[in-house]
């Protein structure tokens, strides 16, 4: 789970990259690490969201939750 504190390092590593100063080894390391772990949450909050989707045909039946069975017709 990305937490505040989290999306606050985040933030700080970001601003800090775009000093003069930049970021030390560790610091990118660190960051990277971070991105990643923010990246895989959004990703995974969409995952449910996109799994909540229920279709429905024309008709007004629900065919249920969106998945690979139920792939919409062209």
């Amino acid at each position: 789970m990305v937490t505040d504190e989290k999306v606050r390092r985040i933030n700080e590593l970001a601003a800090k990259a775009k000093t003069s100063a930049g970021l030390t080894d560790n610091e990118k390391a660190e960051q990277k690490a971070l991105r990643a772990e923010y990246i895989q949450a959004v990703r995974q909050s969409l995952q449910v969201n996109l799994e909540s989707i229920h279709l429905v045909d024309e008709e007004g039946q629900d065919l249920g939750p969106l998945s690979k069975k139920h792939k919409p017709k062209h």
